[in-house]
């Protein structure tokens, strides 16, 4: 098996896609970092608005065909006639759907994906493309079992299992963190908000259930009356602005804070501010969000789902619901409020945990893993 050293990259997006997420970052803070170390890495992504058609980023190429749906063809396209033989590894990612790399590139290739979709579906899409993709997923993942997979989770890796992935080609690496966490000093000086105050952070989407905190706080206001909500996140869409249209009918309205998308910088004072965040999503890969704040000495209230059971860990850096419903959300923020000494154990702990995850860390162990794969 001959050493690794070029790498092509098939997803749908790129980090300056206005429509990026998490998996970009995390796909271009290691990409980054095998770069320095030598690789050769090549992004094949959609265009968008304004883009680029190929571009140098921190020393990996982006090249960008298509669109959002087209990309997938377009990409086939670009690679059979300028990149056949060029690679020595070639990642899928199945951020949604796969590129089906399996089935035309000529060199070793593998699956990334950070989450599988499932019931995202009916949260993400309008009907009938929401059916045919839930229905569709588990045939396409059968297509590709044979295949070896990287993802970001045990939760996740558990989910490929269903699907006919043997569990000894299913891999794990770890995420990491954009901004390192707190010092200890600054740890021990932090001040948080005079009022009791807990933070939902992402934008108003339906599969993350922004609705939920909304009617935790509610509930949770009536044992702790000083209680604030603060929510910072994009309110595009007609979801968001029925969210927003409840805010501002709600007798508790001159208690709740919209910042509307917020700045990487105003995000970490968010969370240094706040006491809680709270994490409601339907599914995650892993949750970076309740990562980077308990970096900040801020530990997190979830609900139990995939990804974010995985982020924060029980009863040690937080408190995950053992049912997913907006009482039991209000249970759980109301008992850490009335309980400071443990609140404070969660907040050291949930701090030095986030201590575990650096992206140094991450292409590390990405690295060793895809270099022993034996394709």
């Amino acid at each position: 098996m001959s050493k690794i050293n070029k790498i092509l990259w098939f997803t749908w997006k790129d980090r300056q896609n206005p429509l990026s997420g998490g998996a970009e970052v995390v796909n271009e803070e290691v990409a980054k970092r095998l770069v320095q170390q030598g690789y050769q890495v090549t992004f094949i992504v959609a265009n968008f608005p304004g883009s680029q058609s190929e571009e140098i980023i921190d020393g990996y190429k982006i090249i960008r065909v298509g669109g959002k749906w087209s990309v997938y063809w377009q990409a086939y396209r670009y690679y059979k006639k300028n990149l056949v033989g060029w690679a020595d590894l070639v990642i899928d990612e199945i951020n949604t759907i796969p590129f089906f790399c399996k089935f035309y590139v000529k060199e070793r290739n593998i699956i990334l994906s950070y989450q599988l979709c499932r019931q995202i579906w009916f949260y993400q899409m309008f009907f009938p493309l929401n059916l045919i993709g839930y229905l569709l997923e588990p045939v396409y993942l059968r297509l590709l079992n044979d295949r070896y997979v990287l993802t970001e989770s045990e939760s996740s890796k558990i989910d490929f299992q269903k699907y006919g992935f043997p569990a000894d080609k299913i891999f794990v690496f770890p995420v990491g963190l954009e901004q390192a966490p707190i010092s200890e000093s600054e740890f021990n000086s932090q001040v948080k908000e005079i009022n009791p105050t807990i933070l939902y952070l992402g934008a108003l989407r339906k599969m993350k259930r922004p609705d939920q905190v909304f009617k935790a706080f509610i509930l949770a206001k009536k044992e702790i009356p000083q209680l604030r909500l603060w929510l910072a996140g994009s309110g595009a869409g007609r979801y968001a602005q029925r969210i927003l249209k409840q805010i501002a009918r709600s007798p508790f309205k001159q208690d709740i804070t919209y910042y509307g998308q917020v700045s990487p910088a105003r995000k970490l004072e968010l969370m240094d501010q706040a006491h809680l965040i709270i994490v409601t999503s339907m599914q995650e890969g892993w949750g970076i969000i309740i990562t980077e704040a308990n970096s900040r000495g801020t530990p997190a209230v979830t609900y139990n789902v995939d990804g974010l059971r995985d982020s924060c860990k029980d009863k040690i850096t937080g408190l995950i619901c053992q049912e997913n419903t907006p009482e039991q959300l209000a249970n759980n923020i109301i008992s850490l409020f009335k309980n400071q000494e443990l609140y404070q154990q969660y907040r050291y702990q949930a701090w030095q945990d986030s201590q575990n995850y650096n992206y140094q860390r991450s292409a590390e162990i990405f690295l060793s893993i895809i270099n022993k794969l034996n394709i």
